[in-house]
């Protein structure tokens, strides 16, 4: 397990922040784990007609969590963070995207986004989104319903290559 993992009934009486934060890393670690037992020539293989590939699912996760706990917190603008524009162009896979390369660079994002709002509350605004000030716990259920619908693309597109997926027990 590369993130914390506490089990939901664990933090069942704790504080609304950890519960949070119990969801995304379970959600997190589904994600990374979609990629497991499976060739590079598997994870690039395009299995609907949008680009939606299993790793491009991850890349654009990095993205996602670029997006909403380093472009919103900090302002900064999405060339200074160094991703793309438009989130379809996120999933977009270059030669040397690999499952090693695309799994590093998602924990860091995952790692960059921990310590971004580490000392901030849910109720802080973040400011540096579009949409305008945003409260942090939006934020978390943001991306709450972002990896939750990525997993499941994920684990259709496992099945797809007929493979049994654990990645979302319910």
């Amino acid at each position: 397990m590369l993130f914390p993992m506490i089990s939901a009934d664990d933090v069942l009486h704790q504080p609304l922040r950890a519960q949070f934060e119990v969801f995304l890393d379970e959600h997190r670690q589904a994600l990374h784990d979609c990629l497991d037992d499976l060739t590079e020539e598997q994870v690039r293989r395009q299995l609907v007609p949008s680009q939606t590939t299993l790793l491009g699912l991850v890349k654009h996760a990095s993205f996602v969590e670029r997006v909403w706990f380093d472009q919103a917190v900090t302002g900064r603008s999405r060339a200074e963070i160094g991703i793309p524009e438009s989130a379809d162009d996120s999933f977009v896979l270059d030669d040397s995207d690999t499952i090693a390369s695309v799994r590093a660079d998602f924990l860091e994002a995952c790692a960059a986004s921990r310590r971004a709002v580490a000392d901030l509350t849910l109720d802080d605004e973040l400011t540096g989104n579009r949409r305008g000030p945003l409260p942090l716990r939006w934020v978390y259920l943001h991306m709450l319903r972002e990896l939750a619908q990525h997993c499941g693309h994920a684990d259709i597109l496992r099945e797809q290559l007929g493979l049994t997926s654990e990645l979302g027990d319910a």
